[in-house]
């Protein structure tokens, strides 16, 4: 499984990088917003200098012309660039042209198995499931998952499966069981995943036991 970054904050994702497992970045205007960020194509700019891996940047226009003008002007930028598109009819009209035209498109905004199979038709690289959206009205975002990668698999589908609006580490835990293709996750929610408590507490005894035996070597007398 591949691990994107969910943000647009620079120093979080050179951060991330150095850990060695940064496959991606995924933002968008919110992300953005958060950011303080009003020149949006400087920052993509910025973020495809730091990973090799695909960004995605999402186009702000709803009918299917504007999209497509839009997603040419993004994927300008950079050739990593993959372009999020909102999942409507709309959407996936610029999709299934702009990918006619081998430019990678990210479909934004899916809570739903049949939303994820008319994107894989479209020719969409991506499609992005919220399960933390789902999650906050009562809903299983993961079971969403599970259906889109057994449509998936049961057509072999080229579309790859980014788990978004991921909230814990048992979102990334259930993805991974699942067999999602990528994870965009947060970098408050990276932090956790290496994080556990026995983990630390061994690393502190070790780390005792190893003064004191340097204590013994260098003070035998006091022993």
């Amino acid at each position: 499984m591949k691990f994107f970054l969910d943000t647009a904050n620079l120093e979080e994702i050179k951060r991330c990088a150095t850990f060695g497992f940064l496959d991606g970045v995924t933002t968008n205007p919110s992300l953005m917003a958060r950011e303080g960020i009003s020149d949006q194509t400087a920052r993509i700019e910025e973020i495809c200098r730091v990973t090799e891996g695909p960004v995605s940047a999402e186009v702000l226009a709803v009918e299917t012309e504007g999209m497509v003008a839009e997603a040419k002007t993004l994927a300008d930028i950079a050739p990593n660039v993959a372009v999020k598109i909102p999942l409507t009819l709309p959407g996936l009209a610029a999709t299934r042209e702009l990918s006619d035209h081998g430019l990678a498109v990210n479909l934004t905004l899916v809570f739903s198995p049949l939303q994820a199979l008319l994107a894989a038709k479209a020719g969409a690289a991506f499609v992005s499931p919220f399960v933390g959206r789902l999650d906050d009205i009562g809903a299983d975002g993961m079971d969403l998952v599970e259906s889109i990668v057994a449509i998936y698999n049961n057509y072999a589908f080229e579309t790859e499966v980014i788990v978004a609006s991921i909230r814990s580490p048992q979102h990334v835990l259930r993805a991974a069981l699942i067999g999602a293709d990528i994870c965009t996750v947060p970098f408050k929610v990276i932090e956790t995943l290496a994080a556990h408590p026995l983990t630390e507490k061994g690393l502190a005894a070790f780390l005792a036991d190893h003064r004191k035996a340097a204590d013994k070597r260098h003070n035998p007398s006091s022993h």
